[in-house]
């Protein structure tokens, strides 16, 4: 719980005052919905059809490093910073995190180093993520195809 005060104070101190977590399937935390820390409102739920309005709500969005989600928040135009979850699959998360980082389209860090991480987000100093092209899947396919 230490850990999670630390962060909540350093996003008190970056001019945040609300966190959505979304937990998925694992335990709630100990804050119950609503609670204020350091002036900072925790609210929390388990699993929902789709985050996107979350997302276009957020003026900061801190994610694992799940393709789709890191995919959704960066063509969103919002500001991320990936928690690589190096657990899984090879540590394809971090790959996927560090290559965004690279590019300059997001922070990555891991959980031990979140609240250094946060301190330091500047949102103006990050790239714009360019919208994918569906014309050249099309293209890709048609090739394929001989037409």
């Amino acid at each position: 719980m230490r850990v999670v005060h630390v962060w909540l104070q350093v996003l008190k101190w970056q001019g945040y005052d609300r966190v959505m977590l979304q937990t998925g399937r694992g335990p709630p935390p100990a804050l119950a919905t609503g609670q204020q820390v350091y002036g900072v409102r925790v609210e929390h739920y388990g699993l929902k059809e789709s985050i996107a309005e979350d997302i276009a709500r957020a003026g900061l969005v801190v994610s694992h490093g799940g393709a789709g989600t890191c995919l959704e928040v960066l063509e969103a135009g919002k500001p991320l910073v990936v928690v690589a979850n190096h657990e899984l699959m090879d540590d394809h998360q971090l790959e996927l995190a560090e290559q965004l980082h690279t590019a300059g389209h997001a922070y990555c860090c891991n959980i031990e180093q979140l609240a250094s991480t946060l301190l330091h987000v500047d949102p103006s100093k990050l790239r714009p993520f360019p919208r994918g092209d569906p014309s050249a899947f099309v293209c890709f396919l048609d090739n394929m195809l001989g037409l």
